[in-house]
């Protein structure tokens, strides 16, 4: 059952303003990662936090620097995140991402069995969580998890666009 509030929100929209407050504080984090790593990559890092919240793996993209098809932030971060926990299953973790996983790593991470995936800007183009595809809904994904996007979408959003036209221009 939703309900309005007096200031015309739902409580849907509060749900979702209490979800994006849990996960801003992460997200600026990883914002100010993606400013340092866009001078020289795709500005986009994720975390991985553990069942106690602690930070167990990180990642940004390292497609050009390590001149790797599979560099990307989740792939970094799962990898990194195994080895802390000696183990790849992640039903109790959560994935925070400035951009919505792809479809490879929206794949890798439902077979890592990500407990959550959190992100900020959705991807219309490439998205495998919504934007374009949405893999864990699809009927070959034998794991369920839970998908918030749109934390920070504003910021998420404006730090790539800027990165891409400034790639634009320097062509």
């Amino acid at each position: 059952m939703s309900y309005i509030f007096e200031n015309g929100n739902s409580n849907k929209d509060q749900q979702k303003r209490a979800n994006n407050s849990k996960y801003s504080n992460w997200m600026h984090l990883i914002l100010r990662r993606s400013k340092e790593i866009g001078k020289v990559e795709l500005p986009i890092c994720s975390i991985i936090l553990d069942e106690r919240g602690r930070c167990i793996g990180r990642g940004v993209n390292r497609r050009n620097i390590n001149k790797d098809p599979l560099g990307h932030a989740e792939i970094m971060a799962l990898r990194q995140a195994s080895l802390v926990k000696s183990d790849w299953r992640f039903n109790e973790c959560i994935i925070i991402t400035n951009l919505e996983p792809c479809t490879m790593c929206a794949a890798a991470l439902i077979q890592a069995r990500m407990g959550k995936v959190v992100f900020g800007a959705y991807d219309k183009k490439r998205g495998g969580l919504g934007g374009s595809i949405d893999l864990s809904k699809h009927k070959s994904s034998h794991h369920k998890m839970e998908i918030l996007g749109g934390v920070l979408e504003d910021e998420c959003s404006q730090i790539l666009q800027l990165w891409f036209k400034k790639l634009r221009t320097q062509k």
